[in-house]
């Protein structure tokens, strides 16, 4: 076994070694609680009665998309290009090598010429004339090489941090609590939280870092320390820099972590039927040492990991919805029909109105595909590209792939479940529901519905749970150290800290309460925002002039094709 894997292991099992009158999985709930309660309560703080960070975040998603010109369905298509490498000679040497000061592209076609080092020495022979700089060679070759994962894994990867159980456990908490109106909202907080996907990870490619060794540092915490310097904001730069990075840390803690080993320890419970008091924590250790296994590997291994578990998982469960939507074809209609009704005249028990309801349906979205956190840049950096706007438009793919397309999957099926009347919504007010007597929470509601038409679905959604949750803490386990790197240095020991912290975290979120990890982690992912969207407020000009950037070069290769 791996040194490193060891020695975390034997800082972790001290937990599992004493026993008091209460169970190790209550005394560590226990234990955490407080401080979730803590966080929550400060991060949430209303306005009009109202959580100002939800206000924030979906008023910003609103007007990106406005400024913007509607980039989540004017370049949707050109998005699905991008990841299907149709413009990877652009992406490569560029359609052209020099642009003037309004980052327009001019002088001479890359895409006609068939070798690169003849195109460069012809560009040097017109160097005196068009009084250019002279290390013309380097540049590109650095531009055209930088980065480490494809545009398909720089996707995968991001999307395995944002597809997790918020789409399985996440989706039925919001129907549990605010009914099927609930998903409405989710499905606008995800259609507009695509533009502002956008805008954070062409910051994120645009200011990042490589190192030496090419390996690729980016995110919120380069952008907002990098790119408000420039705009003459150097303080303010730093100071957000590093919140966010404290916050990023604890997301990576809470909701791509935390949460993730609680919602898989429940389906893991309830499959083996599990009663002990540690059994919990006995998961997590377990948990701990599969994410351990892989995160040391750095973001090249994640992202083979990512790139071949995300797709998988994502197609086996959509085909498992599609197979339950398909044998109860004749009521889709009508749990459409009770979507819309629902998000403007709710009946769940205690939602509190539309404004309950719309809240509801916007923090599990907000939660699920993490638009305005700015967690999915830090991935999107690390792609090989020298346009940033490329990587910007890939990955306004994610809110849809997670939010409009699973997560309305989830809900669909859960609504049409709940037709013969298994529970009644809004439950006890926590997140639970009571089907026959016995109270379920989060994935254990969609595991009953699963169960309701697929035989030993329990043992499927078990593995697709398990799944969701492990490439969500690998990928988060990257944001986070991340961050730390970026507050404590790129030194080896600094790494292994954070990941005997990380680790550690499994354990905990297999062990606590859902109600307890749950505020943690909206309450750390949410904390995000604050300090993002002064970043994307000032630098969103930068956004646009990349864009046009790209789109011109996409344009001159069209051109250069049709004639």
């Amino acid at each position: 076994m791996n040194k490193k894997l060891l020695a975390l292991l034997l800082l972790m099992t001290p937990m599992l070694t004493f026993a008091q009158e209460k169970g190790l999985d209550q005394q560590i709930d226990e234990a955490f609680k407080p401080i979730s309660d803590f966080f929550s309560s400060v991060i949430f703080f209303p306005v009009f009665g109202t959580p100002f960070v939800l206000i924030l975040l979906v008023a910003s998603a609103a007007f990106f998309t406005l400024y913007f010109k509607f980039p989540n369905f004017r370049h949707f298509f050109t998005a699905i290009n991008v990841v299907r490498g149709k413009y990877e000679d652009i992406e490569k040497h560029g359609a052209q090598l020099l642009y003037g000061e309004d980052g327009i592209a001019q002088g001479v076609d890359m895409n006609e010429v068939d070798d690169i080092e003849e195109h460069i020495e012809n560009v040097e022979s017109l160097h005196s004339d068009l009084e250019i700089d002279g290390d013309i060679k380097d540049t590109i070759r650095d531009e055209s090489h930088e980065g480490e994962v494809s545009h398909f894994q720089a996707l995968a990867t991001a999307v395995s941090g944002t597809v997790g159980n918020g789409n399985i456990a996440g989706v039925a908490l919001a129907i549990a609590l605010g009914g099927p109106g609930a998903t409405f909202w989710m499905i606008v907080c995800g259609l507009l939280g695509m533009s502002t996907k956008f805008v954070e990870c062409t910051l994120g490619v645009h200011y990042r870092d490589v190192g030496e060794d090419g390996t690729v540092y980016g995110g919120p915490m380069y952008y907002l320390s990098k790119g408000l310097k420039e705009k003459g904001f150097a303080t303010l730069g730093k100071i957000a820099a590093g919140a966010f990075a404290v916050f990023c840390i604890g997301g990576s803690f809470g909701g791509g972590n935390a949460a993730q080993s609680n919602q898989a320890t429940i389906v893991i419970k309830e499959l083996l039927g599990l009663e002990s008091t540690a059994a919990g924590a006995i998961i997590g250790v377990v948990l701990a040492v599969l994410v351990g296994v892989i995160i040391i590997g750095g973001i090249k291994r994640i992202a083979s990991v990512t790139e071949k578990v995300v797709p998988f998982m994502a197609l086996l469960y959509l085909l498992a919805c599609l197979y339950i939507l398909g044998i109860n074809f004749s009521l889709i209609d009508d749990a459409i029909s009770l979507i819309i009704t629902e998000a403007f005249n709710p009946t769940a028990i205690g939602v509190g109105g539309v404004i309950g309801v719309l809240l509801v349906g916007f923090k599990r979205a907000a939660f699920s595909n993490e638009a305005g956190a700015g967690s999915a840049s830090i991935a999107h950096s690390a792609v090989k590209t020298k346009y940033s706007a490329s990587e910007g438009l890939v990955a306004l793919l994610e809110p849809f792939i997670d939010t409009v397309l699973i997560c309305t999957m989830t809900a669909l099926v859960i609504i049409i479940f709940n037709f013969g009347g298994a529970f009644e919504y809004g439950g006890d007010g926590t997140g639970s529901v009571f089907i026959d007597g016995v109270a379920y929470e989060g994935a254990g509601i969609t595991s009953r519905a699963f169960a309701a038409y697929i035989p030993f679905s329990n043992v499927f959604l078990t593995v697709a749970v398990v799944l969701f949750a492990v490439s969500t803490m690998i990928s988060w386990s990257y944001y986070g150290l991340q961050s730390w790197k970026f507050l404590f240095g790129r030194g080896k020991k600094a790494d292994l800290t954070y990941k005997i912290l990380f680790l550690t975290f499994v354990v905990i979120g297999a062990a606590a309460s859902m109600k307890s990890i749950w505020d943690f982690s909206d309450a750390m992912i949410f904390a995000m925002v604050f300090p993002n969207m002064v970043g994307l407020y000032l630098l969103m000009p930068v956004v646009k002039k990349q864009l046009k950037r790209y789109l011109d070069a996409i344009n001159l290769k069209k051109e250069a094709v049709e004639e």
